[in-house]
């Protein structure tokens, strides 16, 4: 949390995963699709195919007051310094994890990497969501046996899927105001 020149409070919200497990299309989806929001430009740093290279940015209030800087990381393995770089001075995390049976390692690295990086501050400090998403996969692991294979058990779990919105605002309603509650009043 910061304030910012006009007084206003800002809090950094990183979406975080492996990479395709659809961080860029949620964030993309609420700024584009959730009304009711002030929104400032969407930023995206990504290669001619539109894979994120760096990552995808975008400001979003509900009020005047406060401000929600939200962050996408790049998934792919080579971007390990740019995830480090962006995750810096995270006030939540929103996990993306790819219900694909096929992605299951490529999740359990992502969030060991995380883990790696944040240490004790993940989920006590830093808030952190656990978001599952491609849930109308057919080959889409059953919510128990993800939750339990990913270890975060504990954690606030939800089920989207992103391309068509669904679970997406309430996810990030509800990071923000875990992030709001561990900011402000330290609950």
């Amino acid at each position: 949390m910061r304030r910012d020149a006009q007084g206003r409070l800002r809090f950094k919200i990183v979406l975080w995963g492996p990479s395709l497990s659809g961080k860029t299309t949620c964030l993309r989806w609420i700024y584009d699709e959730v009304t009711g929001l002030n929104k400032g430009g969407f930023t995206s740093v990504e290669d001619p195919t539109g894979r994120t290279l760096y990552f995808d940015y975008t400001p979003i209030s509900a009020t005047g007051k406060v401000i929600f800087d939200v962050f996408t990381t790049a998934g792919q393995r080579r971007h390990k310094h740019q995830r480090k770089i962006v995750l810096q001075g995270a006030d939540g995390i929103m996990f993306v994890a790819d219900s694909s049976r096929s992605q299951l390692q490529s999740n359990i690295e992502s969030l060991e990497e995380l883990k790696g990086l944040l240490g004790n501050q993940l989920g006590k400090e830093i808030p952190m969501l656990v978001l599952l998403n491609k849930r109308d996969l057919p080959d889409a692991m059953p919510r128990q046996e993800l939750v339990s294979a990913l270890k975060v058990e504990g954690f606030p779990i939800y089920e989207s899927i992103a391309v068509k919105g669904l679970g997406v605002k309430r996810a990030f309603q509800a990071i923000a105001r875990e992030v709001l509650l561990k900011r402000m009043y330290n609950v």
